[in-house]
């Protein structure tokens, strides 16, 4: 399907610099465009593509300003990541969607099963599990008994969730995704360590999205929560009994230990580590590999941590300054140590 940069300025409130009638049918990177692909500048670094691209259209920012002259038309907006995002999520819903029961799906007898939904060979619903209008499971997906999942829900090849937990609306669980798996708990004895069961559930709620290969375990009792707007990442640990806040962002290889709380619209970057009964507050923002070891407070209100133990922004970059320096500043204090015990022997002398 083709469309003109004019219907697409009108789109995402934009305003056309250019050709109005270009016709646009696929997307781009700036760096790879091709005649009637539309691509996004928001990132200064990448400013020199726009110059030589073959994309028929470009969005940029207002502000934007070319220092040399750009053969594509340009769709001027407040945010050109935002735009795209728009435009891409419209693509998305435009594409057909998967409707119908596979015959070689397992579906138990007691389930009840929504309309318009999809349910792929191999995939599995187990006793008296809700699957509302619209949801999507694909092959080898498993939806253990008395699981509930909400309207237009999508699970991709082999994610699994495990008996009784919930998942909310227009929720993505991506391939190998497990929801529900047993909690870490085990008791040490004297004979080694006895299994504590794991008698609580999960509860996703809506709008949440899951990578690959993540896991969310159930709570020892009551609930592990990711409340709505949650996004994380692929290959993702949540514990036990951890509560993640609205809107938070989680990314891969971060592991967040039992009993942890993290508040609304954080953002942890990769491979960070969260101790267990941790209190994360609001608008919290933890740089990739950082820790925070138990018994820590993180404060809330737009601040950065990085480094373990994890500490304020700028704190952390003067330590890095100062630790390049260090091996010069352990010599310099041994010259010091010894330049004082001789002035101490001159002085008994």
């Amino acid at each position: 399907m083709e469309i003109t940069a004019q219907q697409i300025a009108a789109y995402i409130n934009g305003q056309v610099e250019g050709d109005e009638q270009a016709l646009v049918s696929k997307f781009a990177k700036i760096e790879e465009g091709v005649d009637g692909a539309i691509s996004f500048l928001s990132n200064s670094l990448y400013e020199h593509y726009i110059y030589d691209t073959k994309s028929s259209v470009v969005i940029v920012s207002n502000d934007f300003t070319p220092q040399k002259p750009v053969n594509a038309t340009l769709i001027r907006v407040a945010n050109p990541y935002e735009a795209i995002s728009k435009l891409l999520q419209l693509y998305e819903s435009m594409k057909p969607k998967h409707v119908g029961i596979d015959s070689l799906a397992y579906i138990s007898p007691t389930a009840k099963i929504g309309a318009d939904v999809y349910i792929a060979p191999f995939a599995y619903v187990g006793d008296n599990a809700v699957i509302a209008d619209g949801v999507q499971l694909y092959p080898h997906v498993t939806v253990g008994e008395n699981v509930k999942i909400g309207k237009n829900t999508i699970l991709y090849s082999n994610a699994v969730v495990y008996h009784d937990c919930k998942i909310g609306e227009n929720c993505i669980l991506h391939a190998g995704t497990v929801i529900g798996a047993d909690g870490f708990g085990f008791a040490p004895t004297a004979n080694g360590y006895e299994k504590i069961p794991q008698i609580g559930i999960v509860t996703i709620e809506d709008n949440v999205e899951i990578g690959a290969n993540a896991c969310v375990d159930r709570s020892t009792m009551g609930t592990t929560i990711l409340h709505k707007g949650v996004k994380i990442d692929n290959m993702v640990q949540i514990a036990h009994n951890v509560e993640v806040g609205e809107n938070t962002v989680i990314s891969a290889q971060t592991g967040v230990a039992g009993s942890a709380k993290i508040g609304q619209w954080c953002m942890l970057g990769g491979q960070v580590g969260v101790a267990g009964h941790i209190v994360i507050g609001d608008k919290v923002n933890v740089g990739a590999q950082s820790g925070i070891p138990g018994g820590r407070l993180v404060k809330q209100g737009n601040c950065t941590v990085m480094g373990y133990p994890a500490v304020e922004h700028s704190n952390f970059a003067r330590s890095s300054a100062a630790l390049k320096n260090l091996p010069e500043l352990v010599k310099e204090v041994s010259e010091l140590k010894k330049e004082i015990e001789q002035l101490k022997i001159c002085k008994n002398n």
